[in-house]
């Protein structure tokens, strides 16, 4: 792991722990165009009104000021620094509404920026990896179901423990409280997404004093979010409790379409948990949370949820269901656990030694063979003695050194076993795995 930040909450990584955060990036990356997302970039800054009408809380969000204030135009005033990829998207969607084709399918991979207090799992810059399908009007349940398979591929390629993806739908939790008479849903949602943060008591408190539930309708609500099945079954449960309502009957539906499809496609990875909230007012269905297994106090790694009505234009809406991967979060525990480990910490695979200082030029003909056919390769500084130069390839991480004689004879030597023999720039290649780092996951 780094040291420590002389910034608290802006990590900064080491070249070996960078490879690392390189190669979650890649996994995603490839993970995301495997099931035909495109990536976008938005803008780093938002208005703060658009940015604190979703829900946010003000002193989270980072102001963004000019030093020479008398210089910045209305249009530049009461910006912000953009706190996750999410509402920025929504306006992406919305002001491109006219080239995009949808169902648009997207994923992103940015730095975002929030105030909160530091921690490990919580930085105040931070990398989130999103991926998103928006439609025109409507959008299809299925993709609910699509999105919760790409990314427990994407996660069960990283090198991380083992995870669960739990999953919601606030369909069923509304229709629920609607039905035992709480009404004002998004209040009892706020209060039960505190559940594993507070305990089932001091939630009944909340419930009792915020929202009015007598002691009936808090067992009812409490008994609802302590369902958590890993196949279908959670159905059966909830009706054993005895309370109907259509929006309930519309969520026990969807609900069961994600995890029986993903029970079958990932067995024992998806559970239904009727406990999961997502305290953000615009999810309007199903809503995931993840969790590393045996790492539960890390908070969730990746989470997210169907919105129907946060990108609208006039009286169009753009539904779309969405993930968003905590990269930051993720990395700093596998630097901070031992998770991975990188075989070196340049990408260079070659040091070209010199002879002579006249030898230069020719060390660079043999780079630039090397990195042609690309190995990466670079040229010692000055010729000191050979053994100097096998020290600085061998302090650099570098495995193999370049020999060029007088007479135009090539050699190759492998720093860690002092096997030597000859090569050709042109048509010498290390073993596949010396050819750049190369990150595993720790037994």
């Amino acid at each position: 792991m780094a040291r420590k930040a002389s910034l608290s909450g802006f990590p900064e990584w080491l070249p070996e722990e960078r490879l690392i955060e390189l190669h979650v990036l890649g996994v995603l990356q490839r993970t995301f165009e495997l099931h035909g997302f495109s990536s976008i970039e938005t803008r780093a800054v938002e208005t703060v009104e658009h940015l604190l009408r979703k829900g946010e809380i003000d002193k989270e969000v980072y102001a963004v000021s000019r030093l020479q204030a008398d210089e910045a135009s209305a249009s530049e005033s009461g910006l912000a620094l953009h706190y996750d990829l999410t509402v920025p998207f929504a306006r992406y969607v919305v002001e491109n509404a006219g080239h995009l084709a949808f169902p648009f399918r997207r994923f992103q991979i940015q730095k975002c920026w929030r105030g909160e207090r530091p921690q490990e799992g919580r930085a105040r810059e931070f990398t989130q990896a999103d991926i998103d399908v928006v439609g025109d009007g409507v959008l299809p349940f299925r993709y609910d179901v699509e999105l919760a398979l790409a990314v427990v591929e994407a996660l069960g390629a990283l090198p991380i423990p083992d995870f669960t993806l739990r999953v919601n739908n606030r369909k069923l939790a509304e229709g629920f409280y609607r039905a035992i008479g709480l009404e004002d849903t998004a209040a009892v949602l706020r209060s039960i997404d505190k559940l594993e943060k507070i305990g089932p008591d001091k939630v009944g408190a909340l419930l009792r004093e915020e929202v009015g539930a007598t002691d009936d309708q808090v067992r009812l609500a409490l008994d609802l979010a302590g369902i958590r099945t890993n196949d279908t079954s959670f159905a059966e449960r909830v009706r054993a409790l005895g309370v109907t309502n259509d929006l309930l009957e519309e969520g026990l539906e969807e609900l069961r379409q994600v995890v029986g499809e993903a029970s079958r496609r990932a067995p024992g990875r998806v559970v239904a948990d009727l406990s999961i909230a997502r305290g953000l007012d615009y999810y309007t269905g199903t809503v995931y949370e993840t969790v590393l297994n045996g790492h539960e106090a890390l908070g969730s790694i990746c989470s997210g949820g169907r919105y129907d009505a946060l990108a609208r234009k006039g009286n169009r809406t753009f539904p779309g269901v969405g993930l968003s991967i905590g990269v930051t979060r993720i990395v700093s525990r596998i630097l901070s656990q031992g998770f991975a480990t990188v075989s070196r910490s340049v990408p260079t695979a070659v040091l070209v030694t010199l002879a002579d200082d006249d030898a230069w030029s020719q060390a660079q003909d043999v780079a630039a063979a090397l990195r042609g056919r690309g190995i990466s390769a670079e040229v010692a500084a000055s010729a000191e003695k050979f053994g100097k130069q096998i020290k600085f390839a061998d302090r650099r991480g570098i495995p193999f050194v370049w020999f060029t004689s007088a007479e135009g004879s090539h050699e190759v030597k492998d720093i860690r076993s002092g096997e030597q023999a000859p090569a050709d720039p042109a048509s010498w290649t290390p073993p596949a795995d010396d050819l750049r780092p190369v990150v595993t996951t720790a037994s």
